[in-house]
């Protein structure tokens, strides 16, 4: 090999060697709801996606870029070239699942399933469709109570990742009531314990974790509009381990 070969392979060699790291990014998405109701917009003024998306900043000493996106957005928040960048999508919903394009929902099945992008639903997005199409089922609950029960969230696998940090607390919540009509998960690592207004107990599962295909999906119960979730420490933790645990191996 002649000098100026040798010289070019070990450029070549040095500026992969001080590349600066690919950051990894997490996508937030909300339909834009929250921050329409009087009522919710008390809480969340600048829609869901902000609150949470804020309580996720410590990652980016680590490395994450943070982003948001709207059902309002050009392409539903979500373009082909953001998909396809996205090592986790955290999915807020509520009241407009039904416009979400059936195209757009194959397409996140496919970065999940096929690719091992990493998934996050949280309170009523069990009944988006990318949840519903990623398990498979009718992803319902038994009920639904908005009646100032409150609910014990119980670390009940505390060597899980998603654990990491976070211990047994107490917040208001509409309570979902069990069976919820998903597939077995493959860990459950946070539990709950409902406290009715009443005073009967009864439990609820919290924090559902499951392989799908080559990704991770993750479903955390808490998170009605009205209700500060989540701002509080707690909960952020939570989201901050379930992203990291989400998210491919690189």
């Amino acid at each position: 090999m002649g000098l100026g070969a040798a010289i070019a392979g070990g450029m070549l060699l040095d500026a992969h060697l001080f590349a600066a790291p690919v950051k990894r990014k997490v996508v937030v998405w909300s339909e834009g709801t929250a921050n329409a109701d009087p009522a919710s917009k008390l809480v969340y003024p600048e829609d869901i996606n902000t609150a949470i998306a804020e309580g996720l900043k410590p990652l980016q000493a680590k490395g994450w870029e943070i982003v948001k996106a709207s059902l309002n957005d050009p392409d539903q928040g979500i373009s082909d070239e953001l998909l396809k960048g996205t090592d986790v999508l955290i999915w807020w919903g509520h009241k407009k699942h039904g416009e979400v394009k059936d195209e757009l929902v194959s397409k996140i099945e496919k970065r999940v399933k096929e690719e091992g992008m990493g998934f996050i639903g949280t309170h009523s997005s069990h009944f988006s469709k990318p949840l519903k199409k990623l398990l498979g089922t009718a992803c319902s609950w038994r009920e639904y109570v908005l009646d100032g029960t409150t609910v014990e969230i119980i670390v009940k696998e505390p060597k899980h990742p998603i654990c990491k940090g976070v211990k047994n607390f107490n917040i208001p919540i509409e309570r979902y009531g069990e069976p919820f009509a998903v597939p077995t998960p493959e860990s459950v690592p946070l539990d709950g314990l409902y406290t009715r207004p009443d005073g009967k107990t009864e439990s609820g599962r919290m924090g559902l974790c499951w392989k799908v295909g080559k990704g991770k999906v993750f479903y955390f119960t808490p998170g009605h509009e009205t209700y500060g979730d989540y701002y509080r420490p707690q909960v952020r933790q939570i989201f901050i381990n379930a992203v990291q645990w989400a998210a491919p191996k690189k």
